[in-house]
């Protein structure tokens, strides 16, 4: 079976895309409709795809499973690509996250921004990225054969997340 629930955001008409999906997906394909979306209107495209880890701190993990509320974990991701276009001049976003039982070296995420410029284009990716982390409505549960545990957003990435508010952050081209 595969579910999948699509968001879309209206602030500043930016076109997105936003997927919570069981099944896996395609970077190339992503990008190669990106291209063919914008034309020559964009002048970067920067991508993130995340990977499901075979271990964690305390030893090997053999599936993670990620758990969703839906409409409410679209609400969420649409509400932070949302920040992201208020902050940075992209002209197109896409996210897909999946959910179910995922086992190691899986593709997890993909982000996905386009922008007239490489600047903007990274930021906004990196921005989208490290608030899915923490502010993205999912549960995520290790499994491995000592048994299965919750885990939550780091104190890496949360530290990560408030250096978006802090003097240090990376500027914001217009």
């Amino acid at each position: 079976m595969t579910n999948e629930t699509r968001s879309a955001s209206t602030v500043r008409n930016v076109r997105t895309d936003i997927r919570v999906q069981e099944a896996d997906f395609s970077p190339p394909d992503e990008y190669q409709a990106v291209r063919e979306r914008l034309g020559g209107a964009a002048g970067a495209v920067a991508s993130f795809t995340g990977l499901v880890r075979d271990h964690a701190g305390d030893g090997p993990v053999s599936v993670l499973h990620l758990e969703h509320y839906p409409g409410m974990t679209e609400r969420s991701i649409t509400a932070i690509v949302d920040q992201a276009i208020a902050r940075w001049p992209i002209l197109d976003a896409v996210v897909i996250h999946r959910v179910g039982a995922l086992a190691a070296a899986e593709q997890i995420v993909f982000v996905q921004v386009a922008a007239g410029h490489r600047a903007a284009a990274f930021a906004a990716c990196e921005f989208i990225m490290d608030y899915l982390k923490t502010e993205a409505v999912f549960w995520k549960r290790e499994a491995a054969a000592a048994g299965s545990r919750w885990i939550e957003a780091s104190g890496e990435d949360r530290a990560r997340v408030s250096t978006w508010t802090s003097a240090s952050a990376p500027a914001e081209p217009r």
